[in-house]
């Protein structure tokens, strides 16, 4: 799934991650098959920046060997905070769990969101449950003061998840969604697209589908500002040893879990054609 934020120094899994006993405080529907999960987490807490994730423990038994991989989306004090979608049996799971229930997850992992120091202006692109990685970041950019622009996209108005953090904390929201149901009527794409050609911006933080990711890549590269991606991808271990989440990238195969979830998007190989003969 879905890394260090001001310092441009990448964190890595295993640097200072752990597996951690935590206690859930709440689970709650906020959406169409989508909950927020708040985790009373000291250790992740207190290390945690914006773009990292955790592997989470979601049930007992067979089909649940494997632990779930989940973007943080905030925290604070001792708590954090993570958005996710009911898709399939892990995160049915996830969505029945209660106070009473044992929980426990390694983390943080992987490398998030770098901030260059000298970042004056910022667009956060936003798709579906991509907002679940930028919440922590949107704010850490406002208390740097750094100012913000995002562009959020969804299906509908009910699914523009993390919408109170980013208005709290940025300057300008733009929406739109594929019903029409609020803002512009389509992909985010499009008030992308006019954002680049209004405004000047330093860097471009981005996360949902591929493919939207894949062309706001595209987009920044044609306007020449830099541009992150955070890519989701089937995880097994979390820790780098498995090689069950690779990335195509110009410098040969990368591992999502460590190296990401965080990408240069301009060193993603987003077609097979522009992966390098050898790795």
């Amino acid at each position: 799934m879905t890394g260090c934020c001001g310092t441009g120094e990448k964190g890595h899994a295993g640097d200072q991650s752990s597996l951690e006993r935590v206690d859930l405080l709440s689970n709650e529907r906020i959406a169409e098959g989508v909950g927020l999960m708040i985790l009373h987490a000291p250790h992740t807490a207190s290390l945690v920046e914006p773009g990292q994730f955790v592997h989470l423990r979601v049930g007992r038994g067979r089909d649940f060997i494997l632990r779930r991989p989940f973007s943080v989306h905030r925290a604070h004090g001792e708590q954090i905070e993570i958005l996710y979608q009911v898709l399939g049996t892990g995160t049915l799971a996830m969505a029945e769990l209660g106070c009473s229930d044992d929980i426990d997850l390694i983390g943080p992992l992987g490398h998030g969101w770098d901030v260059p120091e000298n970042i004056d202006h910022a667009l956060i692109v936003t798709g579906g449950l991509g907002a679940a990685p930028l919440g922590g970041l949107a704010e850490k950019l406002a208390a740097q003061g750094v100012a913000v622009t995002v562009a959020m996209g969804a299906p509908t108005q009910e699914r523009l998840v993390g919408r109170d953090v980013f208005e709290a904390v940025t300057r300008r929201v733009v929406i739109a969604t594929d019903d029409g149901s609020e803002g512009e009527k389509g992909f985010v794409t499009g008030p992308v697209a006019r954002l680049l050609d209004e405004g000047s911006y330093d860097m471009v933080y981005a996360c949902g589908p591929e493919v939207m990711q894949r062309e706001i890549a595209s987009m920044c590269a044609k306007a020449d500002v830099p541009c992150q991606v955070s890519l989701e991808r089937l995880m097994a271990c979390g820790i780098g040893v498995c090689l069950s989440c690779v990335v195509s990238t110009k410098d040969g195969l990368k591992r999502a879990c460590v190296d990401g979830p965080v990408f240069d998007a301009g060193e993603v190989c987003w077609d097979a054609s522009e992966i390098p003969p050898k790795h």
